[in-house]
């Protein structure tokens, strides 16, 4: 398999954790690829230029992260990180899942948009990206993740880790005890240990 990779990109590190959490890492051949100058290669597999994407062995090109870390879950002899389809176990993993990239999403829009000059637009929008992000992070302190036992759980550790990469001056845990006492637990396991970003 082939992945479209960027050692920065937090969508990048959930699929990465995905694949080693299954055992199939090994298999993987990282592409290093800057989306932002939408190279050939990239586009011929994405269309949309963003990383992740993934081409199978079949030649199969699969995007974007959600969708690579269910066909990841197929392959391998690890239990499973999706569970079940119709479980209440999975409608679970899926909205921490959601409530994880929504993290990410937010905190990757607002790091975009750090570069632009700040007119009251721009600080508007970062207010309500900010905002979200703490949202759901209030949420997750409610009900923390279990391990890394599955999707959900990988996903707030990958959103985690990218607001200590990017957003260091805006700390998180004093006001969300359990989620860090879990984060701290979890980044030592191999998928986030692994897979720590870098740039």
């Amino acid at each position: 398999m082939k992945l479209h990779f960027s050692p920065a990109s937090p969508y990048v590190r959930k699929v990465m954790a995905c694949a080693i959490a299954r055992g199939v890492d090994g298999r993987i051949e990282k592409v290093d690829t800057n989306p932002h100058v939408s190279p050939p290669g990239l586009l011929a597999d994405n269309p949309l230029s963003k990383v992740p994407a993934l081409v199978a062995d079949d030649g199969t090109a699969i995007y974007d992260s959600p969708v690579i870390c269910e066909y990841l879950d197929t392959l391998g002899d690890a239990p499973p990180l999706f569970p079940p389809t119709g479980s209440a176990a999975r409608l679970a993993a899926q909205i921490m899942h959601a409530a994880a990239d929504g993290i990410l999403d937010a905190a990757v829009a607002r790091r975009l948009s750090m570069p632009h000059p700040q007119d009251e637009g721009r600080k508007a929008f970062d207010a309500r990206q900010k905002a979200a992000v703490f949202r759901a992070l209030e949420v997750l302190e409610k009900h923390p993740p279990k391990g890394l036992a599955d999707i959900g759980a990988i996903a707030v550790g990958c959103a985690l880790g990218y607001l200590d990469f990017r957003f260091v001056g805006e700390p998180w845990r004093e006001t969300h005890p359990k989620l860090a006492a879990w984060f701290t637990e979890a980044s030592t396991l191999p998928p986030l240990a692994r897979t720590v970003p870098v740039g």
